[in-house]
């Protein structure tokens, strides 16, 4: 085996693993197929037929009033009478249990929702894995991060229309493709590099079109980093109805076509938002 073999092997199997790891996250019992309802929230008490309990929300609190019959709990202490939660804005989910099931409480742009998680889920019982583009070492691109003199903060919208995202972004990322330049905005990501969302050609025709996400890793001394696109990702809105994703910034919307990484999830081919 030469060298060049060696490397296209070890990059292949990398990436495998990276797409066995994607379809585990996607295939959890509880996780974001697991979703059957998405209800917003209002500051009069509001029931819904497929959750016991009375809910209301306010901009300071969220207040559930239930039966011990209800069999609602929060960190394993039975709902019987009224219980309050302080969901923090942009911040993963308070939960409520609700026998096997589980109530997520969020704060999204000062509104209150329940995301009402089911391991019975239709779409969980039809995942077969996420569709993708076969993987191309050509796609692994140097790059240079500059940052940001002082901290600014980017909008986006979201999904939801009434929605908005705040991100904290780090600086640009540049890079050459085609004979040109191109340069991205990075947010900060997690192990202090780079979460990017951006779209390109595919976004609506093959991929999925508010956006995709790449993770990039913490810069080299000077800069350096690489942006794999072999690894562009669906956000969680592109397989569920009931998620608030970001869109991506319209300086993230690339001309060309990124023809690596994940594709819009076949669930979704027919119906999703162009």
């Amino acid at each position: 085996m030469t060298v060049t073999d060696t490397s296209t092997s070890t990059f292949t199997g990398d990436w495998n693993a990276w797409h066995a790891s994607r379809d585990a996250t996607f295939s959890e019992p509880l996780g974001w197929l697991s979703l059957t309802a998405l209800h917003w929230l209002v500051d009069t008490d509001s029931t819904f037929a497929d959750l016991p309990g009375a809910w209301r929300a306010d901009a300071n609190a969220v207040v559930v009033t239930a039966t011990a019959a209800d069999d609602l709990s929060i960190d394993g202490v039975a709902v019987d009478g009224s219980s309050t939660l302080n969901p923090i804005e942009g911040a993963p989910g308070l939960i409520v249990k609700q026998g096997e099931r589980l109530v997520e409480v969020i704060r999204r742009t000062g509104e209150v929702a329940l995301r009402i998680h089911d391991s019975a889920a239709p779409a969980l019982a039809q995942f077969s894995g996420i569709p993708t583009f076969e993987p191309n070492p050509q796609w692994r691109i140097d790059g240079v991060f500059t940052a940001f003199e002082e901290a600014r903060t980017v909008t986006t919208g979201a999904v939801v229309e009434r929605l908005e995202h705040h991100h904290d972004a780090r600086g640009t990322i540049s890079f050459e493709h085609d004979g040109a330049t191109h340069t991205l905005i990075a947010f900060a990501g997690k192990d202090n590099g780079f979460h990017i969302l951006f779209t390109d050609a595919t976004s609506g025709v093959s991929t999925y079109p508010a956006a995709r996400s790449l993770h990039v890793s913490a810069p080299e001394p000077g800069g350096a980093v690489v942006l794999d696109f072999n690894r562009a990702s669906n956000l969680p809105c592109a397989f569920t109805d009931y998620a608030t994703c970001p869109v991506a910034p319209a300086e993230n919307r690339l001309a060309f076509a990124v023809e690596v990484g994940e594709k819009t999830p076949d669930s979704r081919s027919e119906s999703a938002p162009r």
